[in-house]
């Protein structure tokens, strides 16, 4: 993970903006069992003598640090190009839990994010080797949040993840899956985990990053 922090003056007051990549790269990420691993060709080199280097590559929508959009699992639900930008982009709660996320849990989640912002209570992280349980999953679901992230390369049973895969995106709620939390803190953050725009996709890749502005 790389982090970043820079110094920022405005509106008469010092800020320090710290960035946060909590994305996985690309070539040496976890792929999810079955999936293709993503693959890399440099079509042209400068070291071989060409003019320029040009890099031609192939992976899957799901690999490494991605979005799940409902097209994944829901026959007529929303493709990523179809889902606006401010469901990936805008203030989020990570919250640190290990263990399978029970329906107490998630709403506890939900309740501790809402006091501190309710703005970032609609975009949930979780920290942590966690597992979302169908019946958290339903408390999600019910919640009206419009992202549900997490560092499995799935958001539910790695053996058996559709349950909750079709709860969450029956609702609405986009996936980020894969993502990296380990240098984060439990808090209020800026999220942009903007997709590439798929036309049709049921998912994309991402690059994902959190931004922690300190007055």
């Amino acid at each position: 993970m790389i982090k970043e922090t820079d110094k920022l003056e405005f509106d008469g007051g010092k800020y320090e903006m710290k960035i946060y990549d909590i994305s996985q790269e690309v070539f040496s990420c976890q792929v999810y069992a079955d999936d293709p691993t993503p693959g890399k060709k440099l079509l042209y080199s400068m070291k071989k003598g060409d003019l320029y280097n040009l890099t031609a590559f192939d992976m899957c929508a799901h690999n490494g640090t991605h979005i799940d959009a409902p097209f994944h699992f829901i026959k007529d639900g929303k493709t990523v190009d179809s889902i606006d930008l401010d469901t990936f982009v805008g203030m989020a709660y990570v919250a640190e839990y290990h263990g399978i996320v029970s329906a107490v849990v998630a709403a506890e989640m939900l309740e501790k994010a809402k006091k501190q912002d309710t703005e970032a209570a609609k975009r949930i992280l979780i920290k942590g080797d966690a597992e979302v349980s169908s019946e958290a999953a339903e408390v999600f679901a019910e919640s009206g949040i419009l992202l549900l992230g997490n560092e499995s390369q799935t958001v539910g049973p790695e053996a058996a993840p559709m349950e909750v895969h079709i709860i969450l995106l029956k609702a609405g709620i986009v996936l980020l899956e894969g993502i990296r939390l380990a240098e984060v803190v439990e808090g209020i953050y800026f999220l942009n985990a903007a997709p590439l725009n798929l036309s049709g996709a049921d998912g994309s890749p991402c690059r994902a990053v959190l931004i922690a502005i300190d007055r």
